[in-house]
């Protein structure tokens, strides 16, 4: 496909994306707040990157704690955590809205809220493509919708160039360890899982029971995996690659194909997961490289 075909591809997917959005635009329909753009309390870190990433950060006069992403962000008042919402706070900032992430925030702190009165949008990404979507839906909120729609496209188009790359390659055994005690990892519709599968990177664990099953050393030992993934950054230090290297008997640790991941930008549904997605993507490919060039 040629990068034009590919320009092509990402207009006709934007496009799909507004239509959809004006097709549903009752989800987010507002009254005229006077002249000026709502204010916004943003409750995960991957929704305020997205709010400043659609041109809505000065709206943002809240936030929840690991909220790091852009620098301007670490400077927004913090009103709670994953586990516990300031009421109080929110109530004294007065927010025209709340954007919530429906799995990431204290479903009984969300009930309360709703029933003061504070309109909750629920920001729920369900697919890469969905980045863009809501990217959309926060340029829509925020009456920043041109903006909006320059990201989302821009997105799309390095989202498609990747996919593209990747298209046909060989797949490989790949084990993500996603956090290290308990040792955590990938099924079914995990986040992290939609990535692994543009790599075309083959999850021995995708089958399991829950989107984030805990394994065993033994579990992974059986599984032989020609490669170890271990998404870690210095917010969230995820084990080491030296904890590996006495099961000499996994391919990935014979062969010295264990690496490493930016875990922020990586797990955040955000314009930056296509950046990290290149990066994993080509350090699995160097994986399949060298595997292709060994004797039989």
């Amino acid at each position: 496909m040629s990068w034009a075909n590919i320009g092509q591809s990402t207009k006709g997917l934007v496009t799909g994306l507004m239509l959809t959005l004006a097709s549903t635009s009752n989800v987010f329909a507002t009254p005229e707040l006077a002249d000026n753009k709502p204010n916004v309390i943003a409750l995960a870190p991957h929704i305020i990157e997205n709010l400043f990433a659609v041109g809505a950060g000065e709206q943002v006069i809240g936030t929840t704690e690991h909220s790091d992403y852009p620098e301007a962000a670490k400077t927004v008042p913090r009103i709670g955590n994953y586990a516990v919402l300031q009421i109080e706070k929110i109530l004294q900032l007065k927010p025209d809205y709340i954007v919530a992430w429906a799995s990431g925030n204290p479903p009984e702190d969300l009930v309360r809220i709703e029933k003061l009165g504070i309109p909750i949008i629920y920001s729920k990404p369900s697919s890469l493509v969905g980045v863009a979507q809501e990217l959309l839906k926060f340029g829509d909120l925020t009456k920043n919708k041109l903006k909006a729609r320059q990201v989302a496209d821009d997105y799309l188009h390095k989202l498609q160039v990747v996919k593209q790359q990747n298209l046909g390659k060989k797949p490989i055994k790949v084990f993500y360890q996603l956090w290290s005690a308990p040792l955590t990892t990938i099924a079914n519709h995990a986040w992290p899982q939609k990535i692994l599968e543009v790599c075309n990177a083959q999850n021995p664990f995708v089958d399991l029971v829950g989107d984030y099953p805990h394994v065993s050393v033994e579990n992974v030992l059986v599984a032989n995996p020609d490669v170890i993934v271990i998404p870690t950054s210095s917010t969230e230090p995820n084990g080491q690659i030296d904890y590996w290297q006495k099961f000499t008997s996994i391919s990935a640790v014979k062969n010295n194909q264990i690496y490493l991941v930016n875990s922020d930008k990586l797990h955040r549904m955000t314009p930056r997961v296509v950046e990290e997605m290149k990066v994993l993507c080509d350090k699995i490919d160097l994986a399949r490289q060298f595997y292709a060039n060994q004797p039989e």
